[in-house]
């Protein structure tokens, strides 16, 4: 039976791509009875029922999931957060980053609207502070164009996704990638000081140089659900590193002795912010197990 990768979902249809074109397929009600809903980035088997019609019949078991944005077997994560308008939201950047390095993810930083700042001191803070986690970060304008270089370079060759929170400008980052794409932007309202979803769905759209990326709706909450406490701190690669000097296995550098997460931190290896959102994100993991034994 024939094979291709699902690029596009909407209300209930799959778009799989194939070498033939793309054909428009509805999932077979026995992956329903499995608990299993194709995503975007899947591949899949189906059966054709016309010309450009099809029902996927099965998903071929996935290398990467992401649950927000719902989408499969991506490579890389290029993680955009805007400097201004509205402003850089560290503990959602935290999130999110937690997510793609728990799906497996490279992970890019990508900060927009670099022309509404006074200068680069701020850039330079931040990108100072993930480095000790090994991220890549890039300060883009698409005004003056400055970085937009970068970012394609880290697009070629590879399935990326976008993700970010909405207002940011990963529709008009990817406009000015790809011109003629034509992707709908929005506003970023004065009163709530965050942008408004102009992307509602997750796509694949393939790039001029052999890259393919996945643009996605915007969000402003993620939870850690089916996380285990011990899972965390190997989501935060600079705590990661630190760990396998603790004193004891399966330590969650909260207040046991003889932490070397928290020794580093105190010596500035970790940064004091970066460990705050860890202990944020490692008591709502607490809360929420507590929560579903009762």
């Amino acid at each position: 039976m024939p094979e291709g990768q699902i690029v596009r979902a909407v209300g209930g249809f799959f778009d799989v791509r194939t070498p033939e074109g793309d054909i428009r397929c509805r999932a077979r009600g026995i992956l329903k009875k499995k608990n299993l809903s194709p995503l975007v980035g899947d591949y899949v088997v189906f059966e054709r029922t016309g010309r450009e019609e099809g029902v996927v019949t099965e998903v071929r078991p996935r290398r990467t999931q992401l649950v927000r944005p719902p989408i499969a077997n991506v490579e890389q994560a290029v993680v955009l957060f805007s400097l201004r308008e509205p402003p850089l939201q560290p503990v959602l950047l935290d999130r999110i980053l937690v997510h793609c390095e728990r799906a497996g993810l490279r992970v890019c930083i990508c900060l927009t609207k670099l022309d509404l700042v006074p200068d680069r001191t701020e850039v330079d803070r931040i990108a100072k502070l993930y480095s000790p986690a090994g991220y890549r970060v890039v300060a883009t304008s698409i005004r003056t164009g400055e970085g937009v270089e970068q970012v394609k370079e880290w697009l070629k060759g590879t399935l990326s996704v976008f993700a970010g929170p909405s207002g940011v400008g990963k529709s008009s980052l990817l406009n000015e990638i790809l011109p003629g794409l034509k992707l709908r932007t929005g506003q970023v309202s004065a009163k709530l000081g965050r942008g408004r979803h102009t992307t509602r769905r997750v796509e694949i759209i393939d790039l001029p140089d052999g890259g393919r990326v996945a643009d996605s709706p915007g969000f402003s909450r993620l939870d850690f659900t089916g996380m285990e406490e011990t899972d965390l701190g190997e989501c935060f690669p600079e705590i990661r590193e630190h760990a396998v000097h603790c004193a004891f296995r399966g330590c969650l550098h909260r207040e046991e002795p003889n932490c070397a997460v928290r020794e580093a931190a105190d010596r500035g290896e970790i940064d004091p912010g970066r460990y705050r959102h860890y202990l944020q994100f490692l008591q709502e993991i607490s809360e929420d197990r507590r929560f579903t034994r009762w």
